[in-house]
């Protein structure tokens, strides 16, 4: 590795370090779902955060769009959502006579999609869309969405009437998933504490980069190396899922890619330049759980994905400690 791509990779590391200490300003003890949505961020995903209510998920992506100096942009999702709701719209100038494109919400760096199961089929598509081609197009005319740019989505795994959920296929666009959880009982005590010594609901944060400081650091990340025996590791992770007895459709390439972006990032944020098969263990579960389709019966049993991806670790081999950094100097 050249001595340039490991100083964009420490300066990456620096500024993830940075960017987590100011977000635990005001979300106290979830240090490990912080780290996962900046992952998330540097390896130029998106994020669905799928948990109950009042566990600070809204106050999480607006937090990391103040710290980094993104643009941020809220989408609350209703069954009376329409797609140019979400995507824009053209709209008629009177003064130049003409139609003239209004963007929507989704032209943000960091975008909520607050209760996306809320919004019917045809307005998840039309955010999945341009999740996954970064523009949107409108009357036949293309939109360029800004750069970098991250959907944070959000959905409650409680509450189904009145919703529609989003399919495996949708899902599959979603780099990673993941929980919240609720703090424990002192974190949970330093919340109240924290609102008490401030005097009011809202947490002053501080921009301590800009969107161009985050690209960089998404440049940075594609310079992290994957050792052959890692890339064939996690491989042969994804592959185990389609081979489990529990599984009716395992994770598909696009699962495998996911792993690779997302262990490359969780390395930067450890501050290496090159993977571990542990970064590989501390994001499958979030990269892959949700790609899965289960056999029916193993709901009522309380199968997860979760637990289908841990059985997945636990059969295939990690790599020898010497073949991990092999081929880092070429």
């Amino acid at each position: 590795m050249n001595e340039r791509a490991a100083t964009e990779i420490a300066a990456a590391a620096d500024l993830a370090g940075r960017i987590i200490e100011q977000v635990e300003r005001v979300i106290v003890g979830k240090h490990d779902a912080l780290k996962m949505v900046l992952a998330t961020l540097l390896a130029d995903g998106h994020v669905l955060i799928e948990d109950v209510p009042g566990l600070a998920k809204t106050l999480m992506a607006r937090s990391f769009a103040q710290v980094t100096g993104l643009s941020f942009g809220r989408v609350q999702f209703t069954p009376d959502l329409m797609p140019s709701d979400v995507t824009g719209s053209s709209v008629l100038d009177r003064s130049a006579g003409d139609l003239v494109f209004r963007p929507g919400p989704l032209f943000g760096n960091l975008v909520l999609a607050d209760e996306i199961n809320r919004a019917p089929t045809k307005t998840q598509a039309a955010l999945l869309e341009a999740m996954e081609e970064r523009q949107v197009t409108v009357d036949g005319e293309t939109h360029v969405l800004p750069r970098p740019f991250l959907v944070v989505a959000t959905q409650n795994p409680i509450e189904y009437e009145g919703t529609y959920p989003l399919p495996e296929a949708q899902l599959d666009r979603f780099l990673a998933r993941i929980s919240v959880g609720y703090p424990d009982r002192d974190a949970e005590i330093e919340v109240v504490d924290r609102r008490l010594a401030r005097r009011r609901d809202a947490a002053q944060l501080d921009a301590i980069a800009t969107p161009a400081d985050v690209v960089a650091a998404q440049a940075a990340v594609e310079g992290v190396h994957v050792a052959d025996a890692v890339r064939a590791y996690l491989v042969d992770i994804a592959r185990a899922t389609r081979d489990h007895s529990q599984v009716e459709v395992g994770a598909s390439p696009r699962g495998s890619l996911a792993l690779v972006k997302l262990a490359r990032a969780a390395a930067v944020l450890a501050g290496r330049d090159y993977v571990l098969p542990d970064d590989i263990k501390d994001v499958a579960v979030p990269g892959l759980a949700h790609r899965l389709v289960l056999r029916p019966e193993l709901w009522i049993q309380g199968v997860s994905g979760a637990d289908i991806i841990a059985a997945c670790l636990d059969s295939v081999p990690a790599p020898a400690p010497e073949d991990v950094i092999a081929g880092r100097d070429r």
